[in-house]
């Protein structure tokens, strides 16, 4: 026998031994436990029930634990971004004493970096947040259940098509000819204030968040983002407006998307379990969210309205681009219509992008470089979201359950702003018994609560890798949640009292 062969048998035998330990135990495939399976006292207070949920079954509280962990970690993300560039600084004033940076950049190597700035800067990332976590979880997960049920949990249980989906769909709608066919459209309405930049503002924070409820919410923040970075945050807005208008988008895109009920996250969540279907939502939601849209565009234009019509565009400049041809827009919006259509098949619209990047090589002289890096650090925060958020659902549950219409409303908003709020409408199709008005009441104040943090709508994160760069020291989790929470109460309202 040759070593060859020796070695080839060994490591067959490693990997089937691995495949063994790695194997899901019989009671993974019960992770994280039913709910069902808790002991039921209708009688039993929520306080009561949680004390009983956690006696039951341990690990809950630990995994509750690193996830409140990984919200305050986004709260903190901003100051740890500056603590690493503190860091590069002192690095790099030290190796200016010891070598000029002429002679270093001289000897053909690349320029040494600081290993502590940089683990900094990735813990300051809040695309990175949750992921970071998830390897606290997993640690805590073997711990409790065994290496077994981690692996089964996370490869198999979790559901990662929303963070696939969300990936391509970024990509496809960030790419030169969807955008520049979106900024030709918003033109033409910014044509009527004169295309002055309250026009643009004005304009894209209003059709951009109700294209959500046909091209997805995902693509209407990509492309809004882009849009407003262009339109409006180069003009240096002061940062209170900069703040209100952060917020703004983030409070339309999350209520945009539910005009139609495929489109949204926390609409699709409930539209089979509930029967909804596109006139429900348009009747139910569609002018609802329209009038809040408006109410609050209006409502901000007044607060901030010397500030908004003192700015002015830069002096036009002859575009040099060359035109794009009809049939490649064509193309790119045929494959941003599969990968919407393909929304839940990620075989699918994983192979409709590889043939669009193909698509992309051949027609390389009329497109904008197809930049991943933003797709995936989006898609990174929303795969550990989930990950986290599946284990959240022994106490999130009890507590929707037994609220009222009005108090339900305001527990799913207020919820939303510390989860998904597609994990708050899903968690509430398992709750037996609910009638239409605490149906309404429930997803209505989830996508209500969408813009009050980053974490609470799956678009934010988009958005804010988008536009972070016009924030000094990144986005404030607290001047987010300022600026949104006017165009929240005037949202609230509309659902609830118009």
């Amino acid at each position: 026998m040759t070593a060859l062969t020796r070695l080839f048998i060994w490591l067959s035998v490693l990997a089937s031994s691995s495949a063994v330990a790695l194997a899901a135990p019989a009671s993974a495939a019960t992770f994280p436990r039913e709910l069902s399976t808790y002991a039921q006292s209708p009688a039993a207070g929520l306080w009561s029930v949680l004390q009983a949920r956690a006696a039951a079954e341990p690990f809950n509280l630990a995994a509750t634990a690193i996830f409140i962990c990984a919200v305050l970690h986004t709260f903190l993300a901003p100051k740890i971004r500056q603590w690493g560039q503190l860091v590069e600084e002192r690095h790099h004033a030290r190796l200016q004493r010891q070598r000029p940076l002429s002679d270093q950049d001289e000897d053909g190597q690349p320029d040494e970096v600081s290993f502590g700035g940089q683990v900094l800067h990735f813990f300051g990332e809040v695309e990175a947040v949750f992921g970071i976590w998830v390897v606290a979880l997993a640690a805590v997960i073997i711990a409790y259940k065994g290496v077994g049920t981690a692996v089964h949990y996370i490869g198999e249980t979790v559901n990662f098509t929303e963070p696939l989906f969300v990936v391509i769909i970024m990509a496809l709608a960030s790419t030169r000819p969807v955008m520049r066919l979106a900024e030709q459209g918003l033109r033409l309405v910014a044509s009527i204030g004169g295309g002055r930049p309250v026009a643009w503002w004005f304009s894209i924070l209003t059709i951009a968040p109700l294209l959500g409820s046909v091209i997805t919410e995902p693509a209407a923040m990509t492309i809004a983002a882009l849009l407003l970075a262009k339109q409006f945050y180069q003009l240096r807005p002061s940062r209170q407006l900069a703040y209100a208008t952060l917020g703004l988008l983030f409070v339309n895109i999350s209520i945009g998307g539910t005009l139609t009920h495929f489109a949204a996250p926390p609409v699709l969540m409930v539209a089979a379990a509930w029967h909804w279907d596109l006139a429900y939502m348009f009747t139910h939601f569609g002018w609802h969210a329209i009038s809040g849209i408006v109410l609050s565009n209006v409502f901000y234009f007044l607060i901030f309205r010397s500030e908004l019509l003192a700015l002015s565009a830069p002096t036009a400049v002859a575009s040099t681009e060359d035109s794009i041809p009809w049939w490649v827009t064509s193309v790119h919006l045929g494959f941003l219509g599969f990968t919407v259509s393909m929304a839940h098949h990620p075989a699918l619209f994983v192979g409709g992008f590889l043939f669009f990047l193909a698509f992309a090589q051949a027609t390389a002289h009329h497109q904008s470089k197809v930049d991943l890096r933003s797709p995936l650090l989006v898609g990174f925060f929303l795969a550990g979201l989930v990950v986290h958020g599946g284990l959240q659902a022994w106490w999130i549950e009890p507590v929707l359950g037994r609220l009222g219409e009005k108090s339900l409303f305001a527990g799913a908003t207020i919820l939303t702003a510390f989860n998904d709020n597609a994990l708050i409408t899903y968690l509430a199709t398992l709750v037996p018994g609910l009638t239409e008005h605490l149906k309404f009441a429930v997803v209505a104040g989830a996508v209500t609560g969408g813009g009050l943090t980053v974490i609470a709508n799956a678009p934010n994160p988009a958005g804010q890798s988008i536009l972070s760069r016009y924030f000094p020291g990144g986005v404030s989790p607290l001047g987010l949640f300022l600026g949104a929470l006017v165009p929240t109460l005037i949202v609230a309202l509309s659902f609830m009292l118009l």
